[in-house]
């Protein structure tokens, strides 16, 4: 991949080579099943849902979801796969729905990290203004825990422990990608209750490739209005 390549290109070929297929959905699912549950949503968008590996357990589970990804592949995956859903998926991103459409709940799984520093503050923003009042934002990005891998360059580092790497090789080669420290999303979510405190979750990669993987995970509320 060149440097010069786009993320929903890059996505693309990823998901024409079978990323994701056969992969369970991530135990987050269950927390954010659990939350809607009790805060009584029925409804809900997902940002980045690929080819619903995540997004189909929260149908199943009784979670209107509309899927929207800048992967038109994905999408057209997901589609194929579950016909009965395909008018509840979009290709795209936050910039392309409605202007101040909001949802109850909205939900962003390994996608907010994408880009340097500013980029994934903003697209952690565009989405905190996407949540209705009272609303639920349920979150889960890199960790700075994580052991970088394969061959990157660390490309900036953060006031409050966060960093951006640009890979090399792999998947994402020519890519950015950001590295959250757990104060730095603090800030973000300043005056947002947390429903379900942030943590880590630790994933040890299978051999060869070396190390784990540690990603943020938390869901927080929008303030109501007063």
């Amino acid at each position: 991949m060149s440097r010069s390549q786009t993320p929903s290109a890059a996505w693309n070929e990823e998901y024409r080579r079978g990323r994701y297929v056969d992969e369970p959905p991530v135990a987050f699912v269950d927390d954010i099943l659990a939350a809607a549950t009790r805060e009584g949503i029925r409804s809900g968008l997902y940002v980045g849902c690929g080819n619903g590996r995540n997004l189909l357990p929260l149908v199943d589970g009784g979670i209107d979801v509309l899927g929207l990804d800048v992967s038109d592949e994905a999408v057209r995956q997901l589609a194929r796969r579950r016909p009965d859903r395909a008018d509840r998926l979009r290709h795209g991103d936050l910039e392309s729905l409605p202007a101040g459409r909001t949802w109850p709940l909205l939900v962003g799984i390994q996608v907010f990290q994408h880009g340097d520093r500013e980029q994934a503050h903003r697209h952690v923003r565009a989405a905190q203004r996407r949540v209705e009042p009272g609303g639920l934002l349920c979150v889960r990005v890199n960790a700075t825990g994580t052991d970088v891998w394969p061959a990157h360059e660390v490309t900036e580092r953060g006031p409050h422990g966060g960093f951006t790497v640009r890979y090399t090789a792999g998947a994402k080669s020519g890519l950015d990608i950001h590295f959250f420290s757990g104060e730095e999303l603090q800030q973000l979510f300043e005056g947002w209750p947390a429903l379900l405190a942030l943590r880590p979750d630790r994933t040890e990669r299978t051999p060869p490739a070396p190390g784990q993987w540690t990603q943020w995970e938390a869901i927080w509320q929008r303030p109501a209005r007063r």
